[in-house]
């Protein structure tokens, strides 16, 4: 049986409190990530854990103590990985701490777990798995259009309809930022982040520009979703079995996968959460 400590990260990027939000916005940028576990600098113990979303929930707040999940849900080294997924999927929480000891020791996300998923769900249909929402959007809506859908539907991904509502790509909210017109540079200059940093990819900022935009309430460029979309994305059949669509998105990347019928209509969309779920118990 497989065990939380065979397929977590191990030694994970981490926060300090006292600490500010910026300082996490760092982190975020260096290291491409969407959220870490916050330690005590006293005694290296876990305090908190903050992601995006908890950002976007007070962006107005600099204090990282203010931002933080001081309570956040926390997985054992030991605990099976169907312990962690049934708490994935039924929580609704996609970044847990691991602790041992009272000790920080890694952290576990749905990508962590797509590798069991191949190797358990072989001859399960993607569409027997409970989906989360998807919700499509018209190529020619307008990019400030999407973005406040994105907000409001509370996904991070939608996919892309043409006039004949055949699908014609696929934006997420990484997209939005990693294809807009704001420069790089004038982001980092007003989120404390000079030119005596390390170097920043915009491939790493891409990551932040989704709370930089809620925070400094800067408007989005005025052009269609059709400009910045993916096209021709990659998508699954609904009889494809999870196993393989897991296999796709551990190989790419991808955080979910739009979800086709045998004529190629939009159907669905699978998330690495909804395929985690098969290893819940």
């Amino acid at each position: 049986m497989t065990i939380v400590d065979q397929v977590m990260t191990h030694n994970p990027i981490t926060a300090e409190i006292p600490g500010s939000r910026n300082d996490v916005l760092k982190l975020m940028v260096r290291h491409n990530l969407t959220g870490l576990p916050i330690i005590k600098k006293a005694d290296g113990s876990l305090a908190g854990m903050v992601t995006r979303s908890d950002i976007f929930q007070h962006p107005e707040e600099d204090q990282l103590a203010m931002v933080m999940n001081r309570e956040p849900l926390v997985l054992s080294p030991q605990d099976t990985v169907e312990t962690a997924a049934t708490l994935m999927t039924t929580k609704r929480v996609t970044h847990f701490p691991v602790v041992d000891g009272g000790k920080l020791v890694g952290i576990l996300t749905p990508t962590d777990l797509l590798n069991e998923v191949e190797k358990k769900a072989s001859n399960i249909p993607v569409e027997d798995l409970a989906l989360d929402p998807c919700v499509p959007i018209y190529q020619e809506t307008p990019l400030r259009a999407a973005l406040v859908t994105f907000k409001a539907s509370r996904v991070n991904a939608l996919p892309v309809l043409d006039a004949n509502g055949r699908l014609a790509g696929i934006i997420t909210d990484r997209d939005v930022f990693n294809k807009s017109l704001i420069n790089g540079s004038v982001a980092l200059t007003a989120l404390g982040m000079g030119d005596d940093e390390d170097s920043w990819s915009w491939d790493g900022l891409r990551n932040i520009m989704k709370l930089w935009f809620e925070v400094s309430k800067i408007e989005m460029p005025a052009v269609p979703v059709r400009d910045i979309m993916v096209r021709s994305p990659t998508t699954v059949f609904k009889k494809t079995n999870v196993s393989e669509a897991a296999r796709t998105m551990r190989r790419n990347d991808f955080g979910q996968l739009p979800v086709v019928d045998s004529k190629e209509n939009l159907v669905a969309m699978l998330y690495d959460i909804n395929a985690v779920s098969i290893l819940a118990q």
